[in-house]
């Protein structure tokens, strides 16, 4: 059976913060070495950007796996964060994520944005999902896919 069949999305619940926090660190660790980050600030930021309202856990028959944050801004439904579990990469968690979040945005006819480091793995993905740079910092690049 297809793993995608599976996935769901529950609210972010107060609870959720330690485990959001926790995934984000171990997914952004190799990120935060090689760019020489301030693990301190990197904690503080992650601490004033989640915010319980725009996270959605994503699970697998009940598990939790994954989380995302999400949320419409002037131009287009933003995604800020998506993160799953190492346990369950490689098997289009993600990817199914970033699909939910297109038809969502299609069906209130918005672009997704996003914003990506520039060594980060999921830039692959985001690129073969039909997203284009529209900008760019020394770190990181900004990508937009408009609405099908």
């Amino acid at each position: 059976m297809d793993v995608l069949t599976h996935i769901t999305f529950r609210p972010a619940s107060a609870g959720d913060f330690e485990y959001c926090k926790r995934l984000y660190f171990e997914g952004m660790h190799s990120i935060i070495d090689e760019l020489k980050l301030d693990r301190v600030a990197q904690a503080a930021s992650f601490e004033q950007q989640w915010q319980q309202a725009q996270v959605r856990i994503l699970l697998k028959e009940g598990q939790d796996v994954g989380w995302m944050q999400s949320f419409v801004r002037e131009d287009g439904l933003f995604l800020a964060q998506l993160f799953v579990d190492g346990a369950f990469q490689g098997r289009g968690i993600g990817t199914h994520a970033m699909h939910h979040l297109i038809a969502e945005a299609a069906a209130a006819g918005l672009a997704v944005c996003l914003d990506v480091v520039k060594i980060n793995r999921a830039l692959r993905l985001y690129e073969r999902m039909g997203f284009r740079i529209m900008g760019e910092e020394p770190r990181k690049f900004y990508m937009r896919r408009e609405p099908d």
